[in-house]
Formats: structure tokens, sequence, C-alpha cells
């Protein structure tokens, strides 16, 4: 489930923050701050930050220093912007005829509790600039900061909105999100490990990185009661970015040579960032014959994934692993139109291509035998896109649907 825009608000970087200050000398002219401490920190950490990003720097980053109240307050005003009342509820009402959260569920404000947990310091591409709340324990400030600058760094190479632009659809804004903060995640993990050991260190050529690297990441949800309390399509939507981003980019770095992980080789969707070689999916309309369309999207493969092991029982636990990752990577593309009929009832039109006859097969099956699980009275009927199988699943209602490619969103 897509949350507001802000990508580069850290969801867990405050968790990860182990090392102190380093102690080098400061080059003031890179960082413009108010703060002299926060301006010797930066400085220090920003120009070797850049360089394990594999990205130039070409300007001064301005880092400041914001109360816990003014964090709210953007975080507010974020919320109205990218999650309108009106768009809250029906992603509400779309999650819930999938039976992945409750019907009653306040999204805004779960996000806002979320967020408020969670959040030690953020860039806001908006204004250029890098925020740390200012009741941060001072040891904590480096670890913080590692994380934020290199999203700085990445603003000076690409434009971060740009990629996180909602009319991207959730999947691609999602994938574009795990390159984001995966980017930044492995540079932090990279330079506190080299820290720690005294010596250098290049992740990319840790051969287990990924048996460290989840439980790492993971279980950082259990430091947050909000998040762990989340509902848990909410709560891995927001880790995703974090730890198969991490993945992602350590897969994309291990030749050796730090590849941007935007321009050609940023992830289109989910589905890109979990599996090695994945081809790229294809866009999907929906046309109904009747009734008012309130919201479209598209799941992505690892929401899919999800809602096969939470509502269909199908089994998995890890991306990409399991039953529930084999019948996901199955996913060429998804899309859904959540309708409102006349007299305000509204229903779920659901279609989910696949490369292989077979995804169609499984995913009907389990639709069958668990349909209690989801919001409302269901339909199911195979169809073909693309000279390809795809399911076109309705749940609470059912109306006439015409399913076609769309023009691609990148």
């Amino acid at each position: 489930m897509r949350p507001p825009r802000s990508p580069n608000i850290s969801v867990i970087t405050l968790a990860l923050a182990v090392s102190g200050c380093g102690g080098q000398t400061s080059q003031s002219s890179l960082v413009v701050s108010s703060d002299p401490e926060l301006a010797v920190i930066g400085a220090e950490l920003l120009p070797r930050l850049a360089e394990r990003a594999g990205m130039d720097l070409s300007h001064p980053v301005r880092i400041e220093a914001r109360s816990r109240a003014q964090l709210v307050s953007y975080l507010r005003l974020k919320l109205d912007e990218d999650l309108p009342e009106d768009e809250a509820r029906a992603r509400r009402d779309t999650y819930a005829l999938l039976g992945l959260v409750e019907p009653d569920l306040g999204l805004r404000n779960l996000l806002l509790g979320l967020y408020t947990e969670q959040v030690a310091g953020f860039y806001d591409p908006d204004s250029t600039a890098l925020f740390v709340l200012d009741d941060q324990p001072e040891a904590a400030l480096e670890g913080l900061l590692l994380h934020e600058l290199v999203h700085a760094v990445q603003d000076q190479n690409v434009r971060l909105d740009e990629l996180v632009d909602p009319d991207r659809g959730n999947d691609a804004v999602t994938a574009a999100q795990a390159a984001i903060e995966g980017h930044a995640t492995l540079v932090m993990f990279e330079y506190l490990t080299e820290q720690a050991v005294g010596s250098p260190i290049d992740l990319s050529q840790i051969p287990d990185f990924e048996s460290q690297v989840r439980p790492a990441l993971a279980g950082v949800s259990q430091q947050f009661p909000a998040l762990a309390d989340a509902p848990r399509i909410i709560r891995e939507s927001l880790l995703f970015p974090y730890v198969e981003g991490a993945i992602f980019v350590q897969r994309l770095w291990a030749d050796g040579e730090r590849h941007s992980p935007f321009g050609p080789l940023m992830p289109g969707s989910t589905e890109q960032v979990v599996y090695a070689n994945a081809d790229r999916s294809i866009d999907l309309s929906i046309l109904v014959d009747k009734g008012k369309v309130i919201l479209q999207d598209g799941l992505g493969a690892f929401e899919l994934q999800i809602f096969l092991e939470e509502v269909l029982e199908v089994p998995g636990g890890i991306a990409g692993e399991g039953a529930a990752g084999n019948l996901a990577a199955m996913w060429d593309g998804d899309h859904y139109v959540l309708v409102e009929s006349s007299d305000g009832d509204r229903h779920l039109v659901w279609v989910v291509l696949w490369s292989d006859e077979d995804g169609h097969h499984q995913f009907t099956e389990r639709i069958w035998s668990h349909a209690d699980n989801l919001g409302g009275t269901v339909s199911v009927e195979r169809i073909v896109v693309e000279d390809r199988s795809a399911t076109l699943l309705q749940i609470g209602g059912s109306v006439d649907a015409i399913v076609e490619r769309a023009p691609s969103k990148s």
C-alpha cells in the first residue's frame, strides 16, 4: 500500500545508528547549517559518502535541526498533499475488499502515528534540505546523518521527487523507493561496518549478505510498537525499500562497479527488485460499463505475495521465496479499479496477468478455496491479454469490464 510520497523520511535509521562521530578535518564549505555541530559532522561525512555512493557532489548540502512538533506539522502537510481523506478512504476500502486490512482502519492516523514514532530525520526534496530532530542523542547524530546525506547526494544526481511521483503507480513508486532507500542503507551499513572493524569493507562482495541484512533490518519493526502492530501490508510496505532495496543494490554492485541504481538500471517494478533478471511488466487498464471509478492502481509482485500469504494462505515468508514467492514470480502485471455504484456501495475489479498459464490456475484455485477471507462476494474468470492468461477477479459486486494494455507510465 503506497504511503505518502516523502520517500526520504528515514523509518529505521536511528535504530541502526551504532557509531559515534569520526573527528576528521572539517570541510565546512560542503555544508550550510545554522548548527555548528551538524555542520562539522556533515562536512566530515559528505565527501566519503558521495564516493561510496558512486555519485558526484556538485554543491553544498543544507542541514538544520527541527523540533518534533515541527516534524508532526510537516508530516500532516505531506499527508494532506499526498494522501487526502478521500484517497485514504479509497485505498483503505480497496485493501479491505482484498482482506488485507480492517474495513474501519483509520489509514491517515495510522500512518501519522507510524512516522511520528519512527522518524529521527529526513531529507526533503522540495526544499533540498536535510532536517534532523533536535531531541536526538549526540551519539546517534552521525549514524542518522549517514543515511540522510546519501539522499542529499542522490538528489543532486537525479530528481527524487520525479522518481516517486504518484502518477507512476503504487508498484513503480515502491520499486523506486527501494532503489533510493536501498542505496542509502547499503552505503550507511558499509560505512558503519568499516568503522566498527577498523579496516576497509566492500559489502558488495559479501556472499551471504541477504542472510545478514534481513534480520538486521526486519527486526527493527519490533523496536517500534506502532509499526509492529500495523497490518502486515502496511508494515512490510514501509520496510520493503530498506530490506529488499539494500539487497537489490548489493546485487547490482556484485561485479565490483558502483553502478547507479537509477537511470537505465533502476527497477520499474517490485518484481525487478526481488527477482534477479525479471522482465519488464506490462501496464494494464480496465474499463467498466457502469459505476464511478474512485481509484485505480496496482499491487505489484511484492504486494501480491503478501496477499497470497495473508489472505489465500499460500506458504511463504520471505519476498520471492516459498510457494507464494514462486507464484508471485509468475506475475507479469496487474491493475485494479475501485468502483462506486449509484447507491454508494463499492466493489473491486482486479486483473492479474501471468507469464505462465499455471499462475492463473493456482491463483483461481486458492481464490475459491479462501473466498471467505475476502471482503465481499467473489467472481473469477480467465481472460486473455497480450496472448497471456489473466485472472479477472471482482469482489463485492460485478460489472462488465474490458481489460487492455495501457501505455507505459515510465
